[in-house]
């Protein structure tokens, strides 16, 4: 690790502790995605550590979402858990049109950090690093008005940089129709500019090949260009960490 990353880190830890909190039991990749994300800017990371730290202890108190408090959102099976891309990040891949927008806001809440949390975990070789990063495929084919969800869109993506920052590898969005032209760019406005970087509009032929070779045809399902079948991620068993 360079002296600057270091001399980062340590500082940062300083600052979590000044904020009446700690770092202890978190290693340094982890920090370091929080760094990352603020721009190398030790009191923004640790401010964000510090709030991703709150938000987690009252969002999942026991550590993780069980399936049994979100079963309105996992019934649908609209969300799916495929292995390991080229680049040895889960994908994870998501049908819009088997989502409604939610009536419960908060156990949708929890379903974004169960399947969050659960992609992440499934990149695991048995012990957590802190760096590991997913791949999100968002599928529109076959969406109607009914479907649509800003709401929902923008607090996942919004999720996913206030507490999962430099988790998102690359996220591709398919079958885009041009009615959701309008309501993507009204979701973009609340996104970074880091997080919109990572987005791909699938729009061509051409494009469509990159997408298959990124994520590679081992697990990329047959209907996307691949030879693997689709697994509901409730059907996706992890093996335990090690202790």
């Amino acid at each position: 690790m360079e002296k600057n990353q270091e001399m980062a880190l340590t500082q940062m830890r300083k600052s979590v502790e000044k904020l009446g909190s700690s770092t202890e039991g978190y290693g340094d990749p982890t920090l370091m995605r929080f760094l990352i994300a603020r721009s190398m800017d030790q009191d923004k990371a640790a401010r964000m550590f510090v709030q991703w730290q709150n938000w987690r202890a009252a969002m999942a108190p026991n550590g993780a979402i069980s399936e049994s408090e979100i079963p309105d959102e996992l019934e649908p099976r609209k969300i799916y858990l495929q292995g390991l891309s080229k680049d040895k990040y889960p994908v994870m891949i998501i049908k819009a049109s088997k989502h409604f927008p939610s009536k419960d806001n908060v156990q949708f809440k929890k379903f974004v950090v169960h399947l969050l949390d659960k992609t992440i975990a499934s990149s695991f070789k048995g012990r957590e690093i802190g760096n590991e990063k997913l791949i999100g495929i968002l599928d529109l084919q076959n969406i109607g008005y009914k479907n649509i969800d800003a709401r929902g869109l923008i607090t996942g993506f919004q999720f996913l940089q206030a507490y999962y920052p430099e988790r998102l590898a690359k996220c591709f969005i398919l079958h885009m129709p041009r009615f959701f032209v309008s309501v993507w760019r009204m979701v973009s406005r609340f996104l970074e500019k880091a997080t919109l970087e990572k987005i791909m509009i699938v729009t061509n032929e051409d494009e469509r090949q990159d997408f298959i070779k990124e994520v590679g045809e081992e697990v990329l399902p047959e209907e996307y260009g691949g030879r693997a079948k689709l697994v509901a991620i409730q059907d996706v068993v992890l093996a335990p960490l090690e202790g």
